[in-house]
């Protein structure tokens, strides 16, 4: 269960509903944000989708099956477990970091994974309220 946001954990872990993709993540995370994109909704099964993003080398994959879908061919990539059907990281090519579905991550507590902004607004369902956008997002 999680409490009210915490301080910056050191170390994370996360992974799949079924276990078979598991990993840890290092150090705070960069530019969480909501993203309201019709593909985020799709996959994601919700009108809205929360990412953070942490560069490779702060990622340690202890188990990594995920399946890789290009949503946008040559541009970006989510990968999920084909046995759970979780929705786990996103590669795009503008971005250096990993992205990781937040929900995937053991502990959502942290002042650090909190939206700092939103991608696709136009997308989004009508009876939300909208997060305060306090860094801009390279996208939507």
């Amino acid at each position: 269960m999680n409490a009210a946001p915490a301080e910056v954990l050191e170390e994370r872990t996360g992974g799949c509903l079924c276990g078979r993709n598991r990993f840890t993540v290092r150090g705070p995370a960069d530019f969480p944000h909501l993203c309201w994109c019709k593909h985020c909704q799709r996959l994601g099964g919700a009108p809205v989708m929360w990412w953070a993003g942490w560069p490779e080398d702060r990622i340690t994959w202890t188990a990594n099956e995920l399946t890789w879908f290009e949503t946008f061919p040559g541009e970006a990539k989510r990968g999920f477990c084909d046995n759970c059907g979780t929705r786990v990281a996103a590669i795009d090519a503008s971005e250096a970091n990993i992205g990781i579905n937040v929900t995937a991550l053991d502990d959502t507590t942290g002042q650090d994974l909190v939206p700092v902004a939103q991608s696709f607004r136009e997308n989004a369902v009508p009876w939300l309220p909208m997060v305060t956008d306090t860094r801009h997002s390279s996208v939507g």
